[in-house]
Order: structure tokens, then C-alpha cells, then sequence
């Protein structure tokens, strides 16, 4: 029987970083109990890990159309006319 075992592996990574910006990440670091490249790595998973909402542009692709809407008028005209009415344009 074959034990397989898969362990991430870590990668050394340079960061240059102002030396005031540097002294304020380790204090925050120390307060919280981590280290730095716990810091950085959360950081770096937040920024990668997918959206779990949907596009807002997929959203309203998605809406289905009421059928009883008149297929035969023009919607851009009929906004402008209402916002001309409403506001006096």
C-alpha cells in the first residue's frame, strides 16, 4: 500500500517596500500574531480567489422579458420622453 502525500510547496519572493510602510506592516504583523508572509499570502489569495456573486452584466442578460411588453416600441425613445416629461428637457 502506497502512501501518497501532496504538500504545497513555497517560493521565496522579493518585495521591495518603503522602510516606513515596513516598520508599520511588522508592527501590525505583531499585533496580530502572524508573520509577514502570512500577511502577504492571505493577501494574495484574496486578490485571486474567484467572485463567488455573479456579474452584474450576466444578471441583467439573464432577466426574462415579461410577455406582455410590446415588442414593437422603442424603449431609448420611450425613456427620453418620460425623463423629458419629468424633468423638462
Amino acid at each position: 500500500m502506497e502512501l501518497c502525500v501532496y504538500l504545497d510547496m513555497k517560493s521565496r519572493v522579493n518585495l521591495t517596500i518603503e522602510e516606513s510602510l515596513l516598520s508599520e506592516i511588522k508592527s501590525y504583523a505583531a499585533e496580530k500574531q502572524v508573520s509577514i508572509s502570512e500577511l502577504v499570502e492571505d493577501y494574495f489569495k484574496q486578490l485571486t480567489k474567484p467572485s463567488k456573486r455573479p456579474a452584474f452584466l450576466d444578471m441583467v442578460k439573464n432577466l426574462k422579458v415579461p410577455e406582455d411588453t410590446d415588442k414593437g416600441i422603442d424603449l431609448k425613445h420611450k425613456y427620453y420622453e418620460d425623463n423629458a416629461a419629468k424633468y423638462g428637457f
